[in-house]
């Protein structure tokens, strides 16, 4: 069966990927590993807690950054008990900067049920039960720190996988995602899987870059169908970006006895079920005249202008009172500090 695939002006023909994984092409890239890989804190434990915190800060964040981010929230939630017991204004300020609060919050919730169960569970379908864990983080965790055969499929992965097999996926879609995490199941068989997804992942990072990749110091080079039929710069396919969405926002800034209104604005995308300040918000066909500033949440646009105003005059409710810090505990978006700072 072959698979006749349109990259633009490239047309790939492909055999289906090989059922079994060559030994040497596995044993290559060990070797590579142990050779080039990065001393980073979280590859030096294998404490499932340790490892967890590590894999959550690393979604959408390059090692690098996560490292400060990592050493201080260890350093004030040493342990799942600790973490289980903290509240959500204690976990916000270690999380600042790292966005998608929504994680520190499901960190919290999956915590407790740990902390509850007595014991942290020690395969990936166990960890799917928990808030917070999507396929990527249980396979990582359960692979980690318990050796469990499973393959970890990041966006560092898709590439690998994706050149090594010459193959034109829709990696972002359910059917061409379970075809690359079987590929990525077979690397680790009858093999060390914390090795080997590392070893996959650190290539990824390192080698095989979404631009331009290192193919001539890449030790899988020879068996890369990608770099035999030159198409590396074409896979994988890129996803088509979400057009953005504009929307104006008008906080008002009201005070009273030295603290600030806030309110929950429940119909919006960004930011929800967060404190805000109250005001105007709604979606917009195109780009205001007046604002203060614009910023950006993922592929939200909104564009910011403040009014200040009197409590008498405010029309939402509930309204809850907090004093700058406090606010900020609670929702520490760049976009309240930016307004704060205006």
């Amino acid at each position: 069966m072959e698979i006749n695939i349109s990259l633009g002006c490239v047309k790939i023909y492909s055999k289906v990927p090989m059922k079994k994984v060559q030994k040497q092409v596995q044993k290559k890239l060990l070797l590579w590993f142990e050779k080039h890989h990065r001393d980073l804190p979280w590859r030096n434990t294998k404490d499932p807690y340790r490892i967890w915190i590590s894999e959550v800060m690393l979604q959408q964040t390059t090692s690098k950054a996560v490292i400060p981010y990592y050493t201080k929230f260890l350093k004030r939630f040493p342990t799942i008990k600790s973490l289980s017991q903290a509240k959500k204004a204690d976990v916000f300020p270690l999380w600042t900067g790292l966005g998608y609060y929504r994680r520190a919050e499901n960190l919290i919730k999956a915590a407790k049920k740990i902390k509850n169960q007595k014991h942290f569970p020690k395969n990936h379908k166990e960890l799917l039960l928990l808030p917070g864990f999507g396929p990527y983080t249980a396979r990582a965790v359960s692979s980690l720190a318990f050796k469990e055969s499973v393959g970890v499929l990041d966006g560092n992965v898709i590439r690998v996988l994706s050149r090594f097999y010459g193959q034109a996926l829709k990696w972002w879609e359910a059917s061409s995602k379970n075809q690359l995490q079987n590929l990525a199941d077979l690397w680790v068989q009858q093999m060390d899987s914390s090795l080997m997804n590392q070893a996959l992942m650190e290539l990824g990072s390192l080698v095989c870059i979404p631009k331009n990749p290192l193919c001539l110091i890449c030790p899988l080079m020879k068996y890369c169908k990608a770099f035999k039929s030159k198409i590396q710069n074409e896979l994988p396919l890129k996803k088509t970006k979400k057009e953005k969405e504009l929307w104006y926002w008008q906080p008002e800034i009201v005070f009273k006895n030295s603290k600030l209104a806030f309110t929950k604005h429940k119909n919006i995308p960004f930011l929800k079920d967060k404190i805000m300040f109250p005001g105007t918000i709604k979606k917009l066909k195109s780009k205001p005249k007046k604002y203060h500033f614009c910023h950006s949440i993922m592929h939200y646009q909104i564009f910011v202008n403040i009014k200040s105003t009197t409590v008498k005059k405010l029309k939402e409710k509930p309204i809850q009172w907090f004093t700058q810090k406090q606010a900020t505990k609670l929702n520490p978006s760049s976009l309240i500090q930016k307004i704060l700072k205006t």
